[in-house]
């Protein structure tokens, strides 16, 4: 309805155009609004305030130019100019009668459009280092990055999903060395696990694998493995006098693990340690319905000589200088609080290098958009990285970076502690087993990404109305339920064309629900857009609560068969655009409960 009002009012502006009586430069940006007071109408404009200095006129003055010449339209019951120079349309029934065969039309493509047809959009999100299964911090990141992409193609975006492996660096290198150390101990060695080294389940089970197929082949006396090195810091339940680094420790352990190993015997604990922990993320994403067009891998980049290459083009452009055997970028050329380091005084690059590298990749492979979404505590990496793309000659706008806060477990009312590290957290996968993977989905992207979400696991599980979830999925439910109980009772449910009997729709509940179907496609639109999966949420939750409120008010089921016919129509709109939006959000419709 939005953009029937809006082709309304562009049709006035070209015909006072080619009057004469206005000159504009170029067409404006037209925008409508829903109101907020019935009594200024449906929709309003704000047209007249924007173009009034730029013409040189009196908004109001200007407002009723323009109003006076709209077309006639059938949805437009009447046009008022209120207070400086705003355009308040009032609609007509008829307007909200016709959304119903609309949908029924349409089918699942009501609220889709082409609005981005021709943009292509990069979506890369979750992107957790492969050193663990995915934990529920992941879980908002990987619902929240889906449904943003999903809506992006809903409005016609052409969109690619991106998944950026971080498979090389240190991190993997204290996964490795975790995984063979914990393989030496079932090879009956006596050590003393490194705090900083990865303690989960998982890591056993990665060891038992190498242990269950190579034996003792991989077997070093823990004595000269741990000969000389560093002190550790203390664990929790060891005397906290004793003095050690434990970034110090771990780093020899990984030397010392590669020495011992050799380069090939090293390479295979690592190769097994990632594939393992790749494959389960990818199965576990799967089972959450996400899925990607591209798995990008971190150390593809430095095998294709695309750091490297990077960090020249950064140094012709001469933003690139040695300090302290280190290369630097001087990103603090650009907004940055300080310069970074790219390549280390050992000549090892850089995570940030890397980083730069791919989005420069990014940008070369032919995205107009390009949208990163990060935990919350990557906000430091947005500009520098936004710096090395102004560096080398790219628009950093066309990058967009969302942050996602990390989701806080309560269950019984008692906050779930967490710590990766150690490996006491909860999986995504246990999370999905506790409350199911439409709950999680929906509870996930309830909230905009950078607000703080608390996940209640108990109101997750309830089969109640104050679990959303379950509230808009009962919606659907019902309907089903309606179109069942017309069949047990022979009643053919045979609908008549277009908007045949539909004024018959008089009452305060059914004026209501028609009025929120139609915002439906806007709200695909704005919750694409803005990047706001939320407003889904909010939406579906109004419809149910619309719907349910109708339910128990009025029987569908009449002896009229004329007033049955249309309120078997509304609902059966309702029952398609609670589906369409579910199907969004990654969340099943079920047809009972």
């Amino acid at each position: 309805m939005k953009h029937e009002i809006a082709q309304l009012l562009s049709a006035a502006l070209n015909s006072l155009i080619e009057q004469g009586e206005i000159v504009l430069d170029q067409p404006p940006e037209i925008q409508v609004e829903r109101t907020k007071d019935p009594a200024h109408g449906d929709l309003a404009t704000n047209l007249a305030l924007l173009l009034a200095k730029p013409l040189r006129m009196k908004p109001r003055a200007l407002a009723e130019q323009i109003t006076a010449r709209l077309p006639s339209s059938p949805w437009v019951a009447r046009v008022e100019v209120a207070g400086p120079g705003f355009i308040n349309f009032f609609l007509t029934e008829s307007a909200y009668r016709s959304v119903i065969p609309q949908i029924l039309a349409e089918g699942p493509g009501y609220g889709r459009s082409k609005i981005g047809a021709g943009q292509r959009v990069q979506v890369e999100f979750v992107s957790a280092n492969p050193t663990g299964p995915l934990h529920v911090g992941h879980g908002r990141g990987a619902a929240y990055g889906a449904v943003v992409a999903d809506l992006l193609e809903a409005v016609g975006f052409d969109v690619h999903r991106e998944y950026y492996v971080n498979d090389a660096g240190r991190q993997m290198d204290i996964l490795a060395t975790s995984v063979w150390l914990r393989y030496l101990e079932l090879c009956g060695e006596v050590l003393r696990f490194p705090s900083n080294g990865y303690r989960g389940d998982y890591v056993w089970d990665i060891a038992a694998t190498l242990h269950r197929e190579h034996g003792e082949t991989y077997r070093v006396d823990a004595e000269e493995v741990f000969r000389g090195l560093p002190p550790d810091a203390p664990v929790e339940g060891e005397p906290q006098d004793q003095v050690g680094d434990k970034e110090a420790h771990i780093d020899a352990l990984i030397a010392t693990a590669k020495r011992l190993l050799g380069d090939n015997r090293y390479r295979y604990v690592f190769e097994l340690g990632l594939n393992t922990i790749l494959d389960d993320i990818r199965e576990d994403l799967a089972q959450f319905g996400v899925t990607y067009q591209e798995w990008y891998s971190e150390r593809s980049l430095a095998e294709r000589g695309l750091v490297n290459r990077a960090i020249e083009r950064l140094r012709e452009a001469g933003y690139v200088y040695e300090h302290g055997g280190a290369l630097w970028f001087r990103s603090s050329a650009f907004g940055d609080e300080k310069d970074r380091v790219v390549v280390r005084e050992n000549g090892q690059t850089t995570y940030f290098a890397s980083d730069i590298a791919y989005h420069l990749d990014k940008f070369e492979r032919g995205f107009h958009r390009i949208i990163d979404i990060w935990g919350a505590d990557h906000h430091g990496y947005i500009p520098r990285v936004k710096a090395a793309l102004q560096a080398l000659g790219k628009d950093p706008n066309r990058l967009d970076v969302l942050l996602v806060q990390f989701a806080v477990l309560y269950r019984g009312g008692e906050k779930v502690q967490m710590s990766t590290r150690s490996g006491e957290f909860v999986t995504l996968r246990a999370l999905r087993r506790e409350v199911g993977r439409d709950a999680a989905r929906f509870f996930y992207v309830m909230r905009r990404c950078e607000q703080h979400l608390d996940f209640d696991l108990d109101l997750a599980r309830s089969q109640s109305a104050d679990n959303p979830v379950y509230y808009v999925q009962y919606a659907h439910a019902r309907i089903c339920a309606v179109l069942r109980q017309a069949a047990e009772r022979g009643i053919a449910v045979e609908l008549s064309p277009g908007e045949r009997h539909l004024e018959l729709l008089s009452e305060t509940h059914e004026q209501a629900l028609m009025r929120v179907l139609s915002r439906y496609p806007e709200v695909v639109e704005q919750a694409a857009l803005k990047a706001e999966p939320h407003q889904l949420t909010q939406y579906l939750r109004e419809l149910a609560n619309e719907f349910h409120a109708y339910y128990n008010a009025h029987p569908f089921l009449v002896e009229d068969g004329r007033l049955r016919d249309a309120r078997l129509k509304l609902i059966l709109a309702i029952r398609q655009v609670l589906r369409n939006g579910l199907n969004l959000l990654g969340v099943s419709a079920p047809e009972s409960m």
